[in-house]
């Protein structure tokens, strides 16, 4: 039977790779695992599922989409659009676009309309200038929000269909009795 030992020749050098004497090696001093706190007084806004941040010394132009939950502590001008996440903005940030969130946490600054299907939190740092639409709103104490706020239950779209025809036909069934009438 072949053997692989038995295919080399007997004088050939092996070809794995000799093993490094650890004495002449130093190790670099590995960093630390764990990641430094975002902000001092930055709420917890990573969850057990995990989530993305926008750090201090960062600026994006443009349309950021997710799912996931984002801390923004930088700078942020377009749209920012997350279908089932949470949104924190950090006493650091400013954002310059229209939010669609299911929660919105607002610490910073915050110019344009702001969707939060859930919850919008204004913190006592906070700044929105803008239209606020949300299930429910809180404003603590020293926030400031300039413009319009729609908050509440939104109707579904079909019990707006429905009324809107409850209402076409009561309309009608006017008309025709006061012409029945005549």
């Amino acid at each position: 039977m072949w053997r692989k030992e038995d295919s080399k020749p007997q004088g050939a050098a092996d070809p794995s790779p000799a093993p490094v004497a650890s004495a002449s090696v130093t190790p670099i001093a590995a960093a630390p695992k764990t990641p430094a706190p975002l902000a001092a007084n930055a709420p917890a806004a990573t969850s057990a599922r995990g989530g993305a941040s926008i750090s201090q010394g960062i600026k994006i132009k443009g349309e950021v989409t997710g799912s996931e939950d984002l801390y923004v502590d930088g700078h942020v001008e377009g749209k920012l659009n997350l279908s089932n996440g949470t949104l924190t903005i950090g006493p650091n940030g400013v954002v310059k676009a229209d939010v669609d969130a299911r929660e919105v946490t607002v610490s910073g600054r915050v110019e344009g309309n702001i969707t939060g299907r859930d919850k919008v939190h204004l913190l006592s740092t906070g700044q929105v200038s803008g239209e606020v639409r949300t299930e429910r709103l809180a404003i603590e104490d020293g926030a400031t929000l300039r413009g319009k706020v729609e908050s509440g239950k939104v109707p579904s779209k079909l019990a707006e269909v429905r009324a809107a025809a409850a209402a076409a036909v009561a309309g009608k069934a006017a008309a025709g009795s006061s012409s029945a009438a005549d």
